[in-house]
C-alpha cells in the first residue's frame, strides 16, 4: 500500500494492475468491509478487481554451483578418447557431410561444419542423432 493507513473509496493504492501487467498505483472503486475489492489504474484507467502487490520473494541461501555449459573434464577427456579410438580406424575422407535432410546410422562418420569430423553413437526416432566429435558429444537434428 502506498499509505499505512487502512484504504477508503476514492483513496489511492498500489495493486497489480490486470492491462498493465505490473504494480501500479489505483484509485480505490469499492470495498467490502475494510478490503478494497474494485480498483482503477490510474496509468491505463482500467478497472478491475483488487489484486494486491505480490509479495518479495524469500533470499534463499546461497548454494556454491558450478555453472556451465560446458561438461566436465574428466567427461570431456573420456569422450575424446573414444572420439580418437572410433576414428582410428576409419578413413575421414568418407565421413559425410552433415545434412538437417540426411539420415545417419550408428558409427557413420559425419562432417559437419563446425564441429569437424564425428562419430554417429546414437539415434533418438523420430528425428534425432547423437555424434561424437573431438570437443565432445552433440545432439543433432536429422531425418528418418
Amino acid at each position: 500500500m502506498s499509505s499505512s493507513k487502512t484504504p477508503t473509496v476514492g483513496g489511492h493504492i498500489d495493486a497489480q494492475c490486470t492491462r498493465c501487467r505490473m504494480l501500479t498505483n489505483h484509485t480505490v472503486v469499492a470495498m467490502v468491509a475494510e478490503r478494497p475489492v474494485k480498483v482503477q489504474c490510474n496509468t491505463c484507467g482500467g478497472l478491475h478487481g483488487y489484486r494486491p502487490p505480490k509479495a518479495e520473494p524469500k533470499a534463499r541461501a546461497a548454494t556454491p554451483r558450478r555453472v556451465t555449459d560446458k561438461p566436465a573434464r574428466s567427461s570431456r577427456s573420456a569422450d575424446q578418447e573414444q572420439w580418437q579410438r572410433a576414428l582410428a580406424d576409419k578413413d575421414q575422407g568418407q565421413a559425410r557431410p552433415y545434412a538437417m535432410e540426411a539420415a545417419f546410422a550408428a558409427d557413420e562418420l559425419v562432417r559437419h561444419p563446425l564441429f569437424g569430423v564425428g562419430v554417429v553413437t546414437a539415434i533418438f526416432k523420430p528425428n534425432k542423432v547423437e555424434v561424437l566429435f573431438e570437443e565432445g558429444r552433440k545432439t543433432l537434428r536429422c531425418k528418418f
